[in-house]
């Protein structure tokens, strides 16, 4: 007998010949969705046949012989790696790197050399592995799809779904023979039309519980007129879809019905809401649990969703469980998820990011904010759009106020307008008057624009830099109902910020709110007045749905657009995208119509013109399949020489002096056990449940004395935490330190 795993608790083995075959079977159903089955049976099948060989079996008898003791582990990938070369050629990144990841293909190139001299050695492990007889004579020879035979990123593209059936399929097999307990926990039990008809039902309660006064507000027709559009629209067929409403519009709510019922009527098997930012994905997920409040249903798959899986003591359920191990494959009907998270899995190449992949198919995925796509990566994120659409049976939303030019589609997937007259609501949602800066105007210091703050009781200002927000805040002065937001604070600060000024709004309460870019997309504020520092058109109308958003204030709320005399413009396409608002505003001159969506066309037009689409070479490299190169370079957040750093937060609420330790203190006394006594699982999942309390800032940034290293990849800050300004350093890079 033959083995592929050592005896478990049980004391069972785990039979080379059924976990092969197993493997393969749960690939082929994987690959399937996007018809595929059979060439992700053959890489199920030849992945571990590497392991028939004498030495491998050796390596096994040993381990189980000594399990206290680290053994010299032995290839198992060499005789795979052969058999498939001479299958197809392409299956190869798929057996080479089903621990470790997929590789360049030089590596391949190189790998392949080296095999070939062992040849003669590896043929002996392919023959105990043919006497297996795990491959039926009458099985078909794996084939390229058509729509991937001529065209390099298409093929590339395919070769990632079924590595992700495939390590998907090794996991779970493997998981299933040490630990069975777990591995029945995985998945969800209700299904996407139960879904729907939960959504249909609380969307009629919804409405029925606005007074006929409410129901005449003009927020409240257009909401209602959205999603009249969105439920006609999703009985179409799967394809690209843009939905344009306004700022408070009800997108989120519109978009998901929208996505729920066309995924019943086209038979697809999970959404997707993609976000920006964190900030709105708490604000998501609040919504849709409210909507669906049991478990096993939602899954939250972002860097702050860990520790609110846990409990007071730090341990976790059983639906906390289902949760993480949810997370591993996407396998669960609704995911609320960040574009970040999407996009480098997508084009990732490590088991990890890359399990989920093949769950993507036959799925909706709702982007929010599509603007915020970065516009230097817009050639490989649209590609991976697009393939996704022609070939996984995937439907794609689009959802924004601010719609960016689709010339990037071709004419057999044009979007379909989910709302086919946008500018209507637009304009009768036009809640707000912009003041633009006049051509002789000075540019604002800092106290100018505290002195505008001042002439209001709520008040909130959007600046470009985490340094312009901190010289604004302190401009302002101390005050009751006065606060900062930015990336130097950790998220969990953020959001504990964000409630409170919720609360003070709806209370009438004083309020002035200082921040950068992170409120000004999809976080749910409303203001009498917002004050913004110059910048990108899309970033500015964003903004201007923090004011009036609710459409109470009669007159309208104000928009000043300002340019600050010390203000800091991050480089890169921001700084282009400011330099080209200013040339845009004068060559629409007096036709100038923020309510106008189409505006948003020629805008973003004319930056496609000034900002590459590929900056990195990344669709090069993949034509190449040079999937490490892809990785290293498909960065939605440039984190160059940026660290994790773990601040002592300890709410709002706590007196900072108490004596106490905070929770991300207490984390980082794990993190240093861990570390010591080198448990390396431990230490993964402290740093998960860290996530909340780490701030992101650059290495030059910081001054001796302010940190500590827990590891090599995350820092200990060691002054107090400022419960107003989150981390303070001794100096400050205006240029470099920004909003991420």
């Amino acid at each position: 007998m033959l083995y592929a795993h050592t005896p478990n608790e049980d004391g069972e083995w785990h039979a080379l010949a059924c976990h092969l075959q197993d493997v393969a079977e749960l690939a082929e159903k994987h690959a399937a969705a996007f018809g595929s089955g059979n060439a992700a049976w053959w890489a199920g099948i030849l992945h571990d046949s590497g392991k028939a060989g004498v030495d491998f079996q050796r390596y096994l008898a040993l381990c189980a012989e000594q399990p206290d003791r680290r053994h010299q582990t032995i290839d198992h990938k060499g005789a795979g790696f052969l058999r498939v070369i001479e299958l197809m050629p392409e299956l190869a990144f798929l057996v080479q790197g089903h621990h470790g990841g997929l590789i360049d293909a030089g590596e391949m190139e190189l790998k392949g050399t080296a095999l070939a001299r062992r040849a003669p050695a590896l043929q002996e492990t392919l023959e105990r592995f043919d006497a297996l007889g795990v491959i039926p004579q009458d099985r078909a020879r794996p084939e390229i799809p058509e729509f991937a035979q001529t065209n390099r990123h298409a093929l590339e593209f395919w070769l990632r779904m079924l590595f992700s059936a495939l390590v998907d399929a090794d996991h779970f097999d493997t998981e299933r023979h040490w630990h069975p307990e777990v591995a029945a926990q995985r998945g969800s039990e209700v299904t996407i039309q139960e879904l729907w008809e939960r959504f249909a039902a609380d969307q009629a309660a919804f409405i029925a519980q606005l007074s006929p006064q409410q129901q005449a507000m003009p927020v409240n027709q257009v909401r209602g007129e959205v999603y009249a559009a969105c439920m006609a629209a999703a009985e179409q067929e799967s394809g690209f879809f843009r939905l344009t409403v306004p700022t408070g519009g009800g997108k989120t709510r519109s978009g998901l019905g929208f996505a729920l019922r066309h995924a019943t009527r086209n038979g697809l098997r999970r959404v997707i809401l993609a976000v920006p930012y964190l900030t709105i994905t708490d604000q998501t997920a609040r919504i849709v649990r409210s909507i669906f409040p049991d478990d096993r249903v939602v899954l939250e798959h972002h860097s702050a969703a860990d520790a609110a899986n846990d409990d007071e003591a730090g341990s976790q359920d059983e639906h906390a469980q289902w949760r993480r191990l949810a997370a591993q494959d996407w396998n669960a009907p609704l995911i609320i998820t960040t574009m970040v998270q999407l996009f480098e899995s997508l084009l990732g190449r490590k088991t990890s990011v890359c399990r989920k992949l093949h769950r993507i198919a036959g799925s909706v995925i709702v982007l929010d904010e599509a603007q915020t796509i970065p516009l230097e990566l817009r050639e490989p994120i649209y590609d991976v759009l697009r393939e996704l659409v022609a070939n996984y049976g995937v439907t794609v939303v689009l959802c924004t106020a601010t719609q960016p030019a689709v010339d990037w589609l071709p004419v057999e997937l044009a979007p379909v307008e989910i709302v086919s007259e946008p500018a209507r609501h637009f304009r009768a949602l036009q809640r707000v008057d912009y003041v633009w800066p006049q051509q002789d105007e000075a540019p604002w210091n800092w106290e100018r624009a505290a002195e505008e703050m001042r002439t209001n009781e709520q008040a909130l200002a959007i600046v470009n830099t985490v340094a312009d927000a901190a010289a604004l805040f302190d401009a302002l002065g101390e005050g009751v109902g006065h606060f900062h937001l930015s990336s130097r604070m950790c998220g969990a600060h953020r959001r504990d910020v964000v409630d409170l000024v919720r609360g003070r709004l709806r209370a009438g309460l004083p309020c002035r709110l200082v921040s950068t870019q992170v409120v000004e997309a999809g976080v749910d504020l409303d203001f009498p007045l917002l004050l913004r520092a110059f910048g990108p058109l899309d970033r500015i109308v964003q903004a201007a749905g923090r004011c009036n958003r609710e459409g109470r204030l009669p007159r309208g709320g104000r928009v000043v657009i300002f340019r600050p005399e010390e203000g800091g413009t991050p480089p890169g396409p921001y700084r282009i995208s400011t330099e080209a608002t200013g040339n845009f505003l004068e060559w629409e001159g007096d036709a100038l119509d923020l309510n106008d969506p189409a505006l948003f066309d020629r805008y973003f037009r004319s930056l496609y013109r000034d900002i590459p689409g590929d900056s990195k070479g990344i669709q090069q490299e993949r034509q190449s399949r040079n999937f490490r190169t892809v990785e290293e370079r498909f960065r939605m957040i440039d984190n160059e020489d940026q660290v994790p750093v773990l601040a002592r937060y300890r709410g709002l609420d706590r007196d900072p002096y108490d004596n106490g330790k905070p929770a991300s203190e207490k984390l980082a006394d794990s993190i240093q056990w861990a570390v010591d006594t080198r448990n390396s699982k431990a230490l993964r999942a402290l740093i998960r449940e860290a996530q909340p309390f780490l701030v992101n800032v650059r290495r030059n940034w910081l001054t001796a004395g302010d940190t500590q290293e827990l590891t090599d990849d995350v820092l200990l800050w060691l002054p107090e935490y400022d419960n107003r300004l989150g981390l303070v350093s001794g100096r400050m890079d205006v240029e470099r330190l920004i909003v991420g």
